[in-house]
């Protein structure tokens, strides 16, 4: 039995995801640049991650704070009211079982991955399933999936519930913390990431069961997965064809036709038809990419200009400030 619907691989990171990290002492921003990613990504709920990037953030949040549990004291340490909008809903749940269902479904919302639950007799294992192709998960994120399960289930019923075992794909160590958090047999090295409970445990009523609450909640959630499982637009999907060109060089309309199976003719009707044009959907790209550049301040302005593409730097600058309303520079320095 899995939880989830959508195999789409967008997902957005919540204010308290950033939130939670800062409290620990690790600042966002150095979190961005270490992944390589827009440096406002932890100011704009609106814009969508890949897997890829999401790995990219959880792997850079390891790295950067050298602390193997970190994801654990993320998940510990949020209280309830300040936690992500699929854990507060769930803690409304009838049970156990039916919280999982809830948080399961609701964490679409900011992570992509697929909660499966396979019951047997008297146990119920948990194993995570990413989209395909993606690769091995972060530690991290793995271990936060898991806190989180056994978190909804301490605070839903007011027990301290203890799961019977835990494997991790961690190489084999001592951690403290996972020792004192899980307090279970934990087996590092393992081949796949699975948690273990009693059966008996997913029966446990929750405290704050609330009905009308979870109706009132129902119709907004409802709304933004649809958002998220909405198929990519085909602006969105051009857009993401130019920024990676852009490394290679300008793009054109003939490159471009070529990556979407198009002919020239074929691909200016549909831009058309679309609304717009080649050449404002390469000055978005151009702007996206940009702003992600003059985040890295070893690079100086021409080489900005020519990473995307401009022929001379005047041509850059006039560009950006009509995209922005400052010069490069000083977008550099406000946001330094």
């Amino acid at each position: 039995m899995s939880y989830g619907h959508s195999s789409t691989e967008r997902c957005k990171l919540p204010k308290v995801f950033w939130e939670s990290i800062a409290q620990l002492g690790l600042d966002p921003s150095l979190i961005e640049q270490h992944a390589q990613l827009p440096h406002d990504l932890h100011l704009n709920e609106s814009n969508f991650v890949t897997t890829q990037q999401l790995f990219a953030v959880w792997n850079a949040i390891e790295a950067l704070s050298a602390d193997s549990a970190f994801s654990i004291k993320m998940v510990r340490d949020t209280p309830s009211a300040k936690h992500k909008m699929a854990f507060i809903t769930a803690l409304y749940a009838a049970d156990f079982r039916d919280g999982l269902a809830r948080l399961a479904r609701l964490q679409r919302l900011c992570s992509p991955d697929r909660l499966c639950l396979s019951e047997h007799q008297d146990t119920v294992t948990f194993t995570i399933q990413w989209p395909s192709g993606t690769g091995p998960a972060p530690y991290l994120s793995v271990e936060a999936c898991f806190a989180l399960v056994l978190e909804l289930g301490r605070r839903g019923t007011g027990e301290h519930i203890k799961p019977l075992a835990l494997s991790l794909r961690r190489p084999k160590q001592t951690l403290e913390t996972h020792a004192d958090y899980f307090a279970c047999p934990i087996r590092y090295g393992a081949s796949h990431d699975e948690l273990i409970v009693s059966a008996s445990d997913l029966d446990l009523p929750f405290l704050q069961h609330n009905s009308q609450v979870l109706q009132m909640m129902s119709p907004g959630l409802d709304a933004a997965l649809r958002a998220i499982e909405a198929p990519v637009g085909f602006c969105e999907q051009v857009i993401e064809i130019l920024k990676r060109t852009l490394a290679n060089g300008r793009p054109s309309l003939q490159h471009l036709a070529g990556e979407l199976l198009q002919s020239e003719r074929t691909l200016q009707r549909r831009l058309a038809s679309e609304g717009t044009t080649f050449n404002a959907l390469l000055n978005e790209a151009r702007r996206q990419v940009g702003l992600h550049l003059l985040a890295d301040t070893s690079l100086d302005l021409k080489e900005v200009a020519y990473l995307l593409g401009y022929d001379d730097v005047n041509s850059y600058y006039r560009a950006f400030r009509r995209w922005e309303k400052v010069s490069p520079s000083q977008w550099r320095r406000f946001h330094a």
